[in-house]
């Protein structure tokens, strides 16, 4: 039967074909005139510039509903990391009308990248949490078949070895190969749990790491001696060369693309050991191993070779000094209303979204609005504005205080801001203090059986509760995780809060509710997860 019927390719034709492709792609290098020996038709050469019109009130993303922000936030994937470079958005660009080779393709960036960063190898992926995936893979497995093939269920190394002092969310890229994560918080634990079982060591970069026992040179040292392969999670970190990661003993760094180098969001770059770096991007799209959802295109891998390549040529200094204008600029605008203080903040030691900030504090009593009441103001103005670290509520935290980060603002931006923040602090409006409810609290305490009613699916847990008068705590059980609860109750009203201890990831609950009787029922806060409702009946 031919393979092409009614004028369509079979999935599985198009997968024969995939390997006849890669097969080529490995003979390649040894025949290239063969490999280049097609026909040709007329070539495209673009030359075109993009254009972009800036309108905050009428663009491709408010005709579907979504307002743009002004960023003195930062590099949060919640509000899409960073803006990318011109250079960038023009590589993507113009690598759009070509069709390449993928393997081919990340020899070429490998080797510019090792060209670049002074490493053995680069490879580019679909931003550092895939790195980390893909590297814990190459690890384990490195590029026998078998042992790919047979991932997730199948390893003869399952375990990667992570100081307590690096679990974080995004060491879910190690966890997603279903490794047994091993936590040590001291050289003699890590050296006696280095064994012919682990696969790999995970680092997260930061002030923890930098120095003394748990230091990544230290945990490199003890890591190579046995011959375990160390990743470093430099996810926020600039690259700098030479790279201070692989000095210490290395085997793989990870940097988010989309952060301070400014390339395509969805961007990441892993440098280090040669085979190492290859034995990943064997794992990754276009091969159909354990990473093949971790697809990075020719128009993110060739922007971030583009925004790496800016890196190197960018005025660090220049941009620095403009950024530290810009922070002073909003400061001397505030820092002449009465009991508001602002103060700049120099770009720190941290290699980690090193710029200059800014602090305003104030007290909410005096000035007469807090520092969330501020934030869901320049939230709701127009042009709506994001900035970090408000704090202050009513009526028990009125000191209050509201950041703001420079090096995601464009030139202009911090007028914009600092005139809108002088306007919020002079003239506050009405923001009266929450009235609670009267009466005498309601009984809570005693088990209660409670239903999380998600957005999909429902939870069964317990909550186990002790009172005294207005003031609650108690146990939280979850389906699987169990914290302890701190709240209170005013009237039919309560709020209870808790913290399930999930590895690298915490889990913040916040019920509030209405009581009645022998039930109760509201909702339940779980912060980037949104929200749920949450009924319960006393036991």
């Amino acid at each position: 039967m031919s393979s092409l019927s009614n004028g369509k390719w079979s999935r599985r034709e198009i997968l024969k074909q995939s390997g006849i492709l890669s097969a080529l792609g490995a003979t390649s290098a040894i025949a290239p005139a063969v490999a280049s020996a097609a026909p040709t038709t007329e070539k495209i050469a673009p030359t075109d510039t993009l254009v972009h019109h800036h309108n905050m009130s009428d663009n491709l993303f408010t005709r579907i509903g979504v307002r743009p922000m002004i960023n003195g936030r930062g590099t949060y994937t919640i509000i899409s990391g960073s803006c990318s470079l011109p250079e960038v958005k023009q590589a993507m660009y113009d690598a759009s009308f070509y069709f390449v080779h993928l393997d081919e393709m990340m020899d070429g960036i490998g080797a510019q990248l090792a060209e670049l960063t002074g490493a053995e190898w680069g490879i580019t992926t679909t931003g550092c949490a895939a790195a980390i995936c893909l590297a814990t893979i190459a690890c384990i497995a490195g590029t026998d078949i078998e042992e790919c093939q047979a991932l997730p269920y199948i390893k003869k190394k399952d375990q990667v070895i992570i100081p307590k002092h690096s679990r974080n969310p995004y060491d879910i890229g190690v966890r997603m190969s279903g490794v047994e994560v091993i936590e040590v918080d001291s050289p003699e634990e890590f050296r006696a749990k280095l064994s012919d079982r682990t696969a790999m060591v995970y680092i997260l970069s930061g002030p923890d790491s930098t120095s003394g026992p748990m230091s990544i040179n230290v945990l490199c040292g003890i890591a190579n001696e046995k011959h375990v392969p160390v990743f470093v999670d430099a996810a926020a970190e600039e690259p700098i060369k030479p790279n201070i990661h692989i000095a210490a003993g290395a085997s793989l760094v990870g940097y988010s693309g989309g952060k301070c180098m400014r390339g395509p969001q969805s961007s990441g770059m892993m440098i280090g050991k040669k085979d190492l770096c290859k034995a990943a991007f064997y794992q990754a799209s276009p091969h159909h191993c354990y990473g093949r959802a971790l697809k990075c295109s020719k128009e993110e891998a060739m922007g971030l070779l583009a925004a790496v390549r800016q890196w190197y040529k960018r005025d660090h200094a220049a941009e620095q000094a403009q950024w530290l204008s810009w922070m002073q600029h909003i400061a001397d605008r505030v820092k002449g209303i009465p009991n508001v203080t602002a103060q700049v903040i120099p770009p720190q030691e941290d290699l980690s979204n090193r710029c200059a900030t800014l602090k305003i504090t104030w007290d909410a009593n005096k000035v007469g609005i807090t520092g969330t009441e501020v934030s869901a103001r320049l939230d709701e103005g127009s042009p709506r504005i994001a900035l970090i670290g408000a704090q202050g509520r009513r009526p028990d935290m009125m000191e209050s205080s509201i950041g703001v980060t420079s090096y995601m603002m464009q030139a202009g931006e911090e007028k914009i801001i600092a005139d809108a923040l002088y306007e919020i602090l002079t003239h506050p409006g009405s923001h009266p203090n929450p009235v609670l409810p009267t009466g005498a609290p309601a009984s809570v305490q005693g088990t209660w059986a409670v239903t999380i009613h998600y957005l999909r699916g429902a939870g069964e847990q317990k909550f186990v509760l002790e009172q005294k008068g207005n003031d609650v705590t108690g146990e939280h059980h979850g389906e699987i995780y169990n914290a302890t609860f701190k709240g209170a109750v005013h009237g039919d009203q309560i709020e209870l809060h808790s913290v399930m201890p999930v590895g690298g990831n915490p889990l913040h609950c916040n019920f509030k509710g209405t009581v009645t009787g022998g039930t109760m029922s509201g909702t339940v806060n779980m912060g980037e997860y949104g929200d749920a409702q949450w009924s319960a009946v006393r036991a």
